[in-house]
């Protein structure tokens, strides 16, 4: 990873500032070259942003980086051979640095380690002549100093006026049903009458990555219809990263005016102006691009808090801290990707021409080739652009495009691309600059929580600083990588704690560290050659995509000497003699789902002195970690063994450990002496264990700096007593805790012991867990396996609401609790509850909503305030849910947005929840057994319903605008759905389409998942049974499988302009059996109208009909013989080609 030159040089100041403090340099006589080591590299920062800026198109200065980087990494590992000497002086175990020695101290040590302090002194010597070196050559490259270079930053950045945007829209640009969704949402969201009356100026926010479609999404609101209606003005600003203040007024008033003095530079002039030809104008204003809320919050906002009321702002930008800082409404509006066939379209507008056949030439030759390079941009529209840029200049051959493909997988981005990216990278701060490129080393396919990510950047010395709390700091900067939206949250985890990097961004970073960083896969020949040639300082290998022919053999990286990160994911071929010993300055080491069996990697771990972080995932994991108290430094460890049972006695000698994770083990045993951690912040997996009169709860009483803590195997705590002494109360640093048992529920969710838990088993863990009370600082807490038949006391009683941080609790395998704890309705910042498997409880009562108040300011509290998402889960007794609008004197569930029901025998509803919850918008009900209607939630927009057996009716849901509805064989009525605009039906037992479907005129898109035998009835089109039930819907996608092959029938309707697509080939695809049953169909139909009697012909309407039935009898087999046999496929009936030529 190419270390950002500023940053790194911070680091290692604050090393030789620790090394004169702790006066190491007085231990090994080297006063004098600290000094002078210290001196050198104050000079040199002086130059180094401009060097980092030069070194990406000036080979000569990459050169004198090289140098220069080299120099800095040999500091920091002399640098830890002095600290590591030191500590093994102090005693070796301590957790901080050793105290300080006076000069006899130090002439004492130097006598007895002569040799040690002779190499010390000399290597520091060798790197200050290196650097006197370096220093030198720097005046060839005539480097701006710092200040002449932040003087210099603003006009060379002037480029910002190439980026300034306007409102007229590119046609080509707009593609898919998902903008026009975009658009129709956020005009709504800008035209909603109840804002008309507000005085203060509304402000919406658009958000995303560079790239992503944020100003295109903006262009389509601002020429909206319904946007001209609303508002008297419309003014569109675009702001950039350096904006001028002065020409951003004068725009806004010629916007507004109509006039204006383009010369006018006085700010004092422009803003009464501004002020007056907005005053009592209903305005709708676009501020485009903006990267901070200065120019709102310091020029803009008050002339336009003139304007009339319902005037709004939509601004468009790469940070959600942004859209924080200008207040704007919540949810914001977060542009997602663009969909592989929507994605698809953009790309053949970019490259055909206007004639269509060039299209249809396009999709029928070169769409698996473009469906390729789509993949590559990650449905980022401006990668997809450039792409597209790139093909129209090419000829339309396959060769051509393959070339394209080829050189964006293996080079770096076209510089329009990297432009976008580039902007975001620099308006970093140097640390978050080297985090960010760190990023890009993870393998994509997988999962890296957080904690592991921070503590990759510690370990590598990315996070320094005056504080201590390295945790905190990497918190901060993994948040500010999201809000920059350079990474992007995992939905399916809480808390934002998995993330991942748009390929494209990470294609970028790759570039920019491609000095210094290298990704390599088993199936990349290239890149096992430049393993061969090229010197890496960190390398990460993904060999996940092995062919049984092809192995990655350990032997290719060994030649990597200078490596500081090693990330293995997936087998290596590890042949004896392989080691570890090579890699000497190693500071990560990540290995996981390898085969590190071989001894000599096993022997080889503890002599790598530098390593700050491991994470093992191999089987002869006890071997390995036999000498683990020799790595003085190591600060993270994680280990994933089932044959790991005990944590070695050596384990107590890591005085800097400060993440241990033991969750993917089967540790049962805890040395004694584990309480001199002190260092520990994170702790995950730490098992209960009880041995007499001791029990390893009691390790845990001095761990006062612990912030993450996961317990294990409560229930062998024997007595309160013991548990009591873990003073969970007391870690004021605590703001996560969960708190497992062994589970004793089964795969049904019941208790697996048909004897149930003992009356004493549930006491004595009841006991426990009131003992493990969590401190007031929580945030997070999680209980696993409870089988108490009641809640911990400090969960269901109204001091629950002393946990003012507390905003997620989850508890799953409640085996024996009988009902919802009663005390999270006063969780002032409550704001995800979930319990998953809770076999126990059949009512949740109306408590569990109700906070019985002693004072007049308590009446006014609302219950789960705060609260935005509740899941319950697999609650499979579950029957009732009693909550009543009039239970509670106050509004319960004012914020909740999304709810989850599953697996449960609910009947229906509470009224309480469909008039209280009132900023409901997404509902998820998964197998409610017994749920027979769904009704009056008045804000729901998002409804999911999957296999539902009872549910029938769908009715008065005046905003619902999108439906899913997966095997509810009863649904018959959806009445009361206005707004509702796409609906998705997957049914493979529907023999038809519902009749629900003519009702829903409002209804745009329908998505439609079927049997192939109702399929090719849709193919009929217009001469098909269903055709009246579809042929009012814009846009219907129909699809079946075969076999394995999902979606691989289709069928594609848009009615206007009209266009009909399927790919079954009726002549010779039809489906026999089903389109039999339909002609069956229309002869009972005809012999029920008496047509058969009008036209005289009954008799012949019955013989065709019988032959039918006994033709019916051999269809299956022809069926299938058809396939392979062309006689048989001969044999295909008349009417079923004649039906077939209705294709169009």
């Amino acid at each position: 990873m190419a270390i950002v030159l500023d940053a790194f040089a911070s680091y290692v100041g604050d090393l030789l500032k620790q090394v004169a403090k702790d006066e190491l340099n007085l231990l090994f006589g080297v006063s004098g070259e600290i000094a002078t080591l210290h001196d050198k590299l104050r000079i040199l920062k002086d130059y180094l942003a401009d060097a980092d800026r030069r070194r990406i198109t000036d080979q000569g200065v990459q050169g004198w980086v090289t140098k220069l980087k080299h120099a800095m990494y040999d500091a920091t590992d002399i640098l830890d051979l002095c600290h590591l000497k030191a500590m093994q002086r102090g005693g070796g175990s301590s957790s901080s640095s050793s105290e300080p020695v006076g000069c006899h101290d130090s002439l004492l040590f130097c006598l007895r380690n002569p040799l040690f302090a002779h190499d010390i002194g000399s290597r520091i010597k060798a790197l200050n002549a290196r650097l006197d070196a370096i220093c030198k050559s720097a005046a060839a490259f005539s480097f701006l100093k710092l200040e002449s270079y932040e003087d210099m930053a603003a006009p060379r950045r002037s480029s910002a006026a190439d980026r300034k945007t306007d409102p007229v829209l590119e046609r080509s640009a707009v593609v898919g049903e998902k903008i026009e969704e975009d658009t129709r949402a956020l005009v709504r969201r800008l035209t909603d009458g109840k804002h008309k009356k507000q005085d203060a100026v509304m402000v919406v926010a658009v958000v995303g990555t560079g790239g992503i479609g944020k100003t295109t999404l903006a262009k389509k609101v601002f020429n909206d219809e319904a946007i001209k209606e609303a508002f008297d003005k419309k003014i569109w600003l675009s702001v950039t990263e350096d904006v001028n203040e002065v020409e951003l007024l004068r725009t806004a008033l010629k916007s507004v005016s109509g006039a204006g003095d383009g010369r006018e530079s006085n700010k004092s002039l422009l803003v009464p102006a501004l002020v007056d030809a907005i005053r009592d104008k209903r305005f709708f204003l676009v501020l485009d691009d903006v990267w901070s809320e200065r120019a709102w919050d310091k020029l803009l906002k008050a002339p336009f808090s003139h304007g009339a009321a319902g005037s709004h702002v939509l601004v468009t930008t790469r940070h959600d801290t942004v859209a924080r800082g200008m207040q704007a409404m919540h949810p914001f509006h977060h542009v997602d990707k663009l969909c592989p066939q929507d994605a698809w379209l953009l790309l053949k507008k970019q490259v055909a021409s206007s004639d269509d056949m060039e299209e249809v030439q396009i999709d029928g030759t070169l769409k698996d080739i473009g469906m390729e390079i789509i993949e590559k941009c990650g449905g980022l529209p401006l990668a997809v652009k450039v792409m597209g840029g790139l093909l129209c200049r090419r000829e339309k051959r396959r060769a051509d495009w393959e070339q394209v493909l080829q050189d964006f997988i293996r080079s770096v981005p076209p510089a329009e691309l990297n432009e976008a990216i580039y902007l975001s990278y620099q308006d970093l701060h140097p640390c978050l600059k080297q985090c960010f490129l760190h990023y890009s080393l993870l393998p994509k396919n997988v999962v890296f929580y957080n904690v592991t990510v921070i503590g990759m950047w510690i370990s590598e010395g990315f996070l320094h600083g005056d504080t201590d709390d390295l945790e905190k700091l990497g918190e901060g900067y993994y948040q500010e990588l999201i809000y920059r939206n350079l990474i992007e949250p995992d939905e399916e985890y809480t808390n934002q704690c998995v993330s991942s990097m748009h390929d494209v961004v990470r294609t970028f970073a790759q570039h920019l560290s491609r000095d210094e960083a290298f990704v390599v896969s088993t199936l990349d020949e290239r890149g096992k050659g430049a393993l061969k040639t090229q010197k890496f300082l960190r390398l990460s290998i993904e060999t996940n995509d092995l062919q049984s022919n092809d192995e990655f053999e350990w032997r290719l990286i060994q030649g990597q000497g200078s490596l500081r990160t090693l990330i293995v994911i997936g087998e290596l071929k590890i042949n004896h003699g392989d080691s570890l010993i090579n890699f000497s300055s190693l500071r990560i080491l990540h290995i996981e789902d390898a085969n590190c069996t071989a001894f000599s990697l096993v022997g080889s771990l503890h002599q790598l002195k530098h390593l700050r972080y491991i994470f093992l995932e191999c089987n002869d994991i006890a071997r390995l970690l036999q000498n683990i108290g020799k790595l003085k430094l190591l600060q993270y460890l994680e280990i994933i063994s089932e044959n790991l049972v005990r944590l070695p006695n050596s384990i107590v000698k890591l005085g800097q450990l400060r993440h241990l994770e033991l969750l993917g083990t089967s540790i049962s045993g805890i040395p004694r002496g584990f309480c001199g951690l002190t260092n520990l912040r994170y702790l995950y997996g730490f098992p209960a264990q009880a041995d007499g009169g001791w029990c390893s709860l009691q390790e845990l009483g001095p761990l006062a700096q612990l912030r993450e803590l996961k317990l294990g195997n409560l229930e062998n705590v024997p007595a309160i007593s013991l548990a009591a002494k873990a003073r969970l109360s007391e870690k004021l640093h605590l703001s996560y805790l969960r708190l497992d048992c062994s589970n004793r529920l089964g795969e049904d969710g019941l208790v697996e012991d048909e004897e149930g838990v003992s009356e004493e088993e549930q006491r004595r863990i009841e006991e426990v867990f009131d003992e493990l009370t969590p401190p007031l600082c929580v945030e997070n807490i999680e209980i696993r396996g409870y089988f108490g038949e009641q809640l911990p006391r400090w969960m269901v009683s109204r001091a629950t609401g002393a946990y003012e941080r507390l905003m997620i609790v989850m508890i799953k395998n409640l085996a024996c609790c009988t009902q919802l704890p009663d005390g999270l309705c006063w969780l002032p910042s409550l704001q995800y509850f979930e319990v998953t498997r809770a076999p126990a409880i059949k009512r949740v009562g109306p408590e569990f909503v109700t906070m019985h108040a002693s004072s007049i300011q308590l009446q006014h509290a609302h219950p789960f305030r705060r609260l935005k998402e509740m899941r319950l889960i697999k609650m499979v007794e579950w029957e009732e849910w009693e909550w009543d609008q009039q239970i509670t004197t106050m509004q319960a569930m004012p914020e909740l947005g999304e709810l989850r029901l599953k697996s449960c025998k609910l009947r229906h509803l509470p009224p309480g929840l469909s008039s209280q919850a009132t900023a409901l918008t997404s509902m998820y009900l998964t197998d409610l057994q017994q749920l027979n209607s769904i009704d009056n939630f008045t804000s729901l927009v998002k409804l999911e319903l999957q296999d539902n057996p009872d549910l029938e009716r769908v009715t008065s849901l005046p905003k619902l605008q999108k439906l899913i509805i997966v095997g509810c064989p009863k649904m018959r009525a959806l009445e009361g759905v206005p707004e509702l605009r796409r609906l998705e039906l997957k049914d493979y037992d529907m023999e038809q389409l519902p009749r629900y479907l003519q009702q829903s005129v409002s209804l745009v898109h329908l998505v439609l998942d079927c049997t192939l035998e109702l399929l090719t009835s849709i193919a009929l089109g217009e001469s098909g049974p269903d055709w009246g039930k579809l042929s009012h819907i814009q846009h219907v996608k129909a699809y079946a499988d075969q076999e394995d092959d999902e979606r691989k029938w289709h069928v594609l309707y848009t009615r206007e302009p009209y266009n009909f697509e399927i790919n079954i080939v009726l002549e010779e695809a039809i489906v026999l059996d089903a389109f039999a049953s339909y002609v069956g169909d229309l002869l009972k139909q005809v012999t029920e109208d008496e047509i058969n009697l009008l036209l005289g012909v009954s008799g012949e309407i019955a013989s065709l009909d019988d032959k039918l039935r006994s033709l019916k009898d051999y269809l299956a087999d022809a069926e299938r013989r058809r396939i392979t046999d062309d006689s048989v496929q001969g044999w295909l009936p008349w009417w079923a080609l004649a039906g077939s030529a209705r294709r169009r």
